[in-house]
């Protein structure tokens, strides 16, 4: 305790490290406060129906996303999903088109263009589904609920969704330049996280009104949850070393007082992209047959909604394997990394330089990929079996899945940046034994 102390007020002596966390403890309020504020037109006393609707099931998990704007039919009410949606696409035209690859080899000029090309798409998903979300409602809510009416109310207020989305996406800019972390990822962790206390006092009420043993039975889910983060911990953290020799100086052949080190590849390079590309995909029946008919769906659009379903929960698995696959390929580039190393007179061990030792990388890449995306998939599909036990929805969510890992990798990665910044300034890290491993961004 008497550290932990002396770590916030070293933290406050850092002038930038402290204008960084208010800054963003600032904008994360204005995005709390957005997903209260309700449509114009919208009598706010009569949001009961929609609710009930995003008690569970997938339309559940995508209110968790927007941090309950989108049970509150708040401005803010698509979230920050569009915005992912659009960025999975472009990502995906960057291995198939090439005018996005040579975009991507641009550099930050580079960068920029793709960054304004998601932007004009994530405006025309918003446009898209702005019309579904506003169908739903007029599906969900009584007559009464609608102050306003016609197309006025439609257009406003689909233009108000969009403007709202929007919004926030340049509040997640703010943070990542003007705050601490990722904003986007920080966004999405606090809309996961506001529902944490509300979704453990509703089980822990229902395991106290339960007769023979209910307070046993939330012990054991509380030891279950706690055992759970401590893997997805592991499966964020977890690195295969690979040692490294590099040469002090080269004299001929030979080399003198060479020095080893140690590449550290992770078993999940991709870190949450992988489930963040799958839940997206999987929200697209919702999106197609329209929120208000996806309770009422049948046939493949029901299997594909429902979160505890087998088929639902087989091509999630899938998927996520798939995308660990590729976005590991993304970021790591076996290629570059040999000629990194031979340009600073490195080898691997036991292992020839160029070729050789590009197989070598790629080959061990594939390896550790295999059991890190098969974990990163069961972690994912976790929820469904503790809603199967009998776990409360709302809760089971926290059990992996999505929520729990943007949530764990989050909160990794912004105290990673804090401990850099103390480090960098001379004074004692986060942690007392070794520094923290943070998770990649959300986005």
């Amino acid at each position: 305790m008497k550290r932990f102390i002396e770590t916030l007020k070293n933290i406050w002596k850092i002038e930038d490290l402290k204008a960084r966390i208010l800054t963003t403890l600032g904008l994360i309020l204005v995005y709390r406060l957005g997903t209260k504020v309700v449509l114009p037109g919208i009598d706010p006393s009569q949001l009961a129906a929609l609710k009930d609707q995003t008690a569970g099931g997938v339309l559940g998990l995508l209110d968790m996303f927007s941090g309950g704007a989108f049970s509150n039919a708040s401005i803010f009410a698509l979230g920050i999903m569009p915005y992912i949606s659009a960025s999975i696409v472009i990502q995906l035209l960057g291995m198939a088109v090439p005018y996005f690859q040579r975009l991507q080899r641009e550099g930050e000029s580079g960068r920029r263009k793709v960054n304004q090309i998601t932007r004009y798409l994530t405006v025309i998903i918003l446009l898209l589904q702005g019309p579904s979300y506003l169908a739903n409602l007029h599906a969900q809510l009584p007559a009464s609920a609608f102050v306003l009416s016609g197309a006025f109310f439609t257009i406003s207020s689909v233009l108000i969704l969009a403007a709202g989305t929007m919004f926030v996406m340049w509040l997640g800019e703010k943070i990542t330049d003007k705050g601490i972390g990722n904003g986007i990822s920080l966004i999405i962790m606090i809309g996961i996280i506001a529902r944490l206390p509300s979704a453990m006092w509703v089980e822990f009420i229902s395991r106290v009104n339960q007769q023979g043993g209910g307070l046993v039975v939330f012990l054991v889910e509380m030891i279950a949850l706690a055992a759970v983060v401590t893997l997805v911990i592991l499966l964020i953290q977890g690195t295969r070393k690979i040692p490294v020799q590099y040469a002090k100086r080269i004299v001929g052949n030979k080399q003198y007082g060479g020095v080893r080190q140690y590449i550290p590849l992770k078993v999940n390079a991709s870190g949450v992209m992988p489930i963040i590309f799958a839940q997206a995909i999987m929200f697209l029946p919702i999106v197609l047959v329209g929120f208000s008919s996806s309770d009422s769906a049948t046939g493949i659009a029901a299997r594909l909604s429902d979160h505890t379903g087998f088929l639902y929960n087989l091509i999630t698995a899938l998927l996520i394997i798939l995308f660990t696959y590729f976005y590991t390929a993304i970021i790591i580039n076996p290629t570059q990394m040999a000629e990194d190393m031979k340009k600073n007179g490195g080898f691997i061990p036991g292992v020839k330089p160029g070729r050789k030792t590009i197989e070598f990388l790629d080959s061990v890449m594939s390896k550790i990929t295999l059991p890190g995306s098969i974990f990163l998939a069961f972690v994912a599909i976790m929820p469904a079996f503790a809603m199967i036990a009998g776990v409360d929805t709302n809760f089971a969510y926290f059990y992996g899945g999505t929520s729990l890992l943007i949530l764990v990798g989050v909160v990794l990665d912004t105290l990673q940046q804090i401990e850099s910044h103390l480090l960098m300034r001379h004074y004692d890290g986060l942690m007392k034994s070794g520094r923290i491993k943070g998770g990649r961004n959300v986005i």
